[in-house]
C-alpha cells in the first residue's frame, strides 16, 4: 500500500494569463502532519482547493488515495471528499446554528445514522476539543478561541482520513494558539490520519509538524523537517523563517519606476 494519502505530481495551475504553480511536486505520508507555507498570494490555499477537487489544475495532477482528483465524476468526487475534513479560515461556522448543531451538521448531510448516535458523536468531538459544556451556545457566542475549536470538531466529525487546516491560527492569542495546536497533533495521532496546515506561523507550526514545504515563484522552493529548514541557509527560507525585513522577498509589489509613475498623466 502506498504510504502517502496525497500525491501533488508536476502539477501547474494559474488563472488567466498568470501561472500560480509551475510543476509543484509534494507528498503527504499517512499520519503525519504536513506544513505548507509561503508568502501571501504565493497559492498555499489554492493547493487545497486543488486536493479537495475544487479548481482544475492547467498540468499534472494531484491523487488522493491514488486517484486522480480532477478526473473524477460527480460521484467520485464526493467519495473522495467524504474521506477529507476541512477546517476554513475564521472556522466559517454556520452562525444561525448552536454549537451542537454545526458539529451535527455533516455526520446528518453524509450519513443516515439515527438522532441518538449521532448525539453521542458529537459530544465525542466536542469533549476532545474540550467544549462539551458549550453544546448550546449560539455561534456568535463564541470567542474566536473557541470558534475556531469547535470548527475543528466539525471538520473531524466524520473521522476523516485527511484533515486540512487553512490558516488556523489567524487572529488567536497566544493561549488560544497553544491550544490549537496541541488539538491538531493530537486529535490527527488519535485518528490517523493525515493533516496538511496553511500557515504564516513558523514557531507554532514548527513546533508540531513533521514536514514543511515553502512554495516561492510558482514552485517548492525548500522542504525538509522543522529542525533541517531553522539551519536552512537558503535566502529566502531564512527571510520568512526569522522574519526578516531584508531579503529576496520584496516589500513593493512589481511597479514601473516611481518616478515615471509620479510624472504620468492622471488621466493614464
Amino acid at each position: 500500500m502506498n504510504d502517502n494519502i496525497v500525491e501533488i505530481d508536476n502539477l501547474s495551475f494559474g488563472y488567466k494569463n498568470r501561472l500560480l504553480h509551475k510543476g509543484i511536486n509534494m507528498k503527504f505520508p499517512r499520519g503525519k502532519v504536513v506544513a505548507i507555507m509561503g508568502g501571501s498570494g504565493s497559492g498555499k490555499t489554492t493547493l487545497l482547493r486543488l486536493i479537495g477537487g475544487q479548481l482544475r489544475p492547467v498540468g499534472g495532477e494531484v491523487r488522493v488515495t491514488g486517484q486522480v482528483v480532477h478526473k473524477q465524476n460527480r460521484k467520485g468526487l464526493q467519495a473522495l471528499r467524504r474521506k477529507m475534513g476541512m477546517l476554513f479560515q475564521q472556522g466559517a461556522l454556520f452562525t444561525d446554528l448552536s454549537v451542537y448543531e454545526n458539529v451535527a451538521f455533516p455526520i446528518r448531510e453524509h450519513t443516515d445514522l439515527p438522532e441518538s448516535m449521532i448525539r453521542d458523536l458529537v459530544m465525542m468531538k466536542l469533549n476532545a476539543v474540550g467544549l462539551r459544556g458549550a453544546r448550546d451556545l449560539q455561534a456568535t457566542e463564541l470567542s474566536g478561541g473557541m470558534a475556531r475549536r469547535v470548527a475543528l470538531a466539525r471538520a473531524v466529525a466524520l473521522d476523516p482520513s485527511i484533515v486540512m487546516y487553512d490558516e488556523p491560527f489567524a487572529g488567536l492569542d497566544p493561549i488560544s494558539m497553544a491550544v490549537t495546536c496541541n488539538l491538531i497533533r493530537r486529535l490527527n495521532d488519535a485518528l490517523g490520519a493525515t493533516s496538511i496546515i496553511v500557515t504564516h506561523d513558523v514557531q507554532e507550526v514548527f513546533a508540531f509538524a513533521d514536514y514543511v514545504y515553502f512554495v516561492a515563484d510558482g514552485v517548492v522552493a525548500a522542504e525538509g523537517a522543522p529542525e533541517e529548514l531553522r539551519k536552512s541557509v537558503l535566502p529566502f527560507v531564512h527571510q520568512f523563517v526569522h522574519g526578516e525585513v531584508d531579503g529576496p522577498v520584496p516589500f513593493h509589489y512589481a511597479a514601473p519606476d516611481y518616478r515615471q509613475d509620479i510624472l504620468r498623466s492622471p488621466n493614464v
